[in-house]
């Protein structure tokens, strides 16, 4: 790159990603791989609503998304049928995984999977333009959703929403 302070700024990044952790966020230093899930989501979702009231739609609806896809993965290990190192990188399949082990049914999860590949992929890539209504129910969606996964574990103190 031709300019830099662009790879300046690259290499000061990519530093701080190989320091020891310092000043880590609050609520997330746990070991627990699943807590760290779980906590991430509620960051997520605390998240979506502080920007929803900014008009920041489409980041709102990814938070969400990203909200939902990190409460399943909470639940994934918590009950045994992930490893916390494991990495599920197709939505589509982790929606999937919820449904094989009994978080929802299987029609949910090709719900779900429709709605992140229909409509998720369009706001982000600007195909189309997040509203505030899309916004509101997409962070209503992921609010309801961790609430159940999370009250439906053996952990729902450890939530930190």
């Amino acid at each position: 790159m031709e300019n830099e302070s662009v790879v300046e700024a690259l290499d000061a990044a990519e530093r701080s990603f190989e320091r020891a952790p310092a000043n880590v966020e609050d609520g997330l230093d746990v070991g627990d791989a699943e807590l760290v899930q779980l906590r991430r989501a509620c960051r997520l979702l605390a998240a979506a609503s502080r920007l929803l009231d900014e008009g920041y739609y489409t980041v709102v609806i990814e938070s969400s998304f990203v909200a939902i896809e990190r409460t399943i993965q909470f639940r994934l290990i918590h009950d045994g049928a992930m490893s916390g190192s494991e990495v599920v990188s197709s939505h589509r399949r982790l929606y999937q995984r919820g449904a094989e082990v009994g978080l929802y049914a299987d029609s949910f999860a090709d719900e779900l999977a429709e709605l992140w590949n229909q409509n998720r992929t369009k706001t982000y890539y600007r195909l189309g333009i997040a509203t505030e209504e899309q916004a509101e129910t997409m962070r209503d969606l992921a609010e309801e959703m961790h609430r159940h996964l999370v009250d439906g574990s053996r952990v729902p103190h450890e939530c930190i929403c």
